[in-house]
C-alpha cells in the first residue's frame, strides 16, 4: 500500500506504518491484512526451488570462466534472480491486484477469478499476467546478486566458530546484513513493480508503463 501512494496529496495516503495498519483494519477488517495470500503460497515452493537450483547451476557454469569467487557468486545470484522472476511474476500481478483492492476481503474476487479477469482483459503478455516483468526481473536479479555475492564473500572472510551457537549467530548475522543491504538496493525496482502492476492514478490511462520510466517519474514527482 505504501508503494502505490503518490505523495501526500494522494487521498489514500497513509501517515505512517501504524496509521496504515489502523486504516486497513477499520476499513477492511482483520482479513484485509491477508489479501493476496494465496498467490505467494502457491509460488513459494517453485520460487525457492528455482532460486537455489539455478544458483548452483550458474555457479558451476561460471566455474569454467575462471572468475574470482566473489564475482562468480554475484553473477550466479543475478542469473538465479532473473530466472526466479520469470516464474513468480504472474503470481505477483494477481497478488498486487488483490492487495490494492480496498473493498472488504469478502467482497473481492478469489485469486483464481482475479487471474481469469486479468487474462481476459490483458491476456498473458505484458499488459496482462506478465505486466511489470522488467521491474520484477530487476527486483529479484538485483536482490539475489547482492545477497549471494555479499553473503558468500563475507562468510568466507569471517572465521568459522567451533561453538555451534556462535557459528549459528555468525551465519544468521551475515544473512541478516546481506538481506538488509540487498533490500535497500532493490527497493526502487519493487516500487516500480507495484506502480505498474497496481491501479493507475486515472482509470483508463496508463501512467506507469515501463520500469525505468516509472522510476524516473517517481523520482521527478516524489523525490
Amino acid at each position: 500500500r505504501f508503494q502505490i501512494q503518490r505523495g501526500k496529496t494522494d487521498p489514500t495516503s497513509y501517515k505512517s506504518l501504524g496509521d496504515c495498519f489502523r486504516t486497513i483494519f477499520q476499513r477492511e477488517g482483520l482479513l484485509g491484512f491477508y489479501k493476496g495470500i494465496l498467490p505467494p503460497i502457491l509460488a513459494e515452493t517453485p520460487k525457492r526451488a528455482v532460486k537455489f537450483f539455478t544458483f548452483e547451476q550458474y555457479k558451476k557454469i561460471l566455474g569454467y570462466a575462471s572468475l574470482p569467487p566473489g564475482l562468480a557468486f554475484a553473477v550466479a545470484g543475478l542469473g538465479s534472480g532473473l530466472t526466479e522472476a520469470v516464474v513468480v511474476n504472474p503470481f505477483e500481478v494477481v497478488k498486487v491486484t488483490l492487495q490494492t483492492n480496498q473493498n472488504a476481503f469478502t467482497e473481492q474476487p478469489s485469486s483464481f477469478v482475479q487471474a481469469q479477469q486479468i487474462i481476459k482483459t490483458g491476456g498473458l503478455g505484458f499488459q496482462g499476467l506478465n505486466k511489470g516483468l522488467t521491474a520484477t526481473l530487476g527486483r529479484h536479479g538485483v536482490f539475489n546478486m547482492v545477497y549471494f555475492g555479499f553473503y558468500f564473500n563475507v562468510k568466507n572472510i569471517l572465521p568459522v566458530n567451533k561453538d555451534p551457537n556462535l557459528e549459528f549467530l555468525r551465519k544468521f548475522g551475515i544473512g541478516l546484513v546481506s538481506g538488509t543491504i540487498a533490500s535497500i538496493i532493490n527497493i526502487p525496482f519493487d516500487v516500480a513493480k507495484s506502480r505498474i502492476q497496481g491501479p493507475q492514478p486515472v482509470p483508463g490511462e496508463i501512467k506507469y508503463r515501463t520500469c525505468f520510466k516509472t522510476m524516473a517519474t517517481v523520482y521527478k514527482e516524489e523525490g
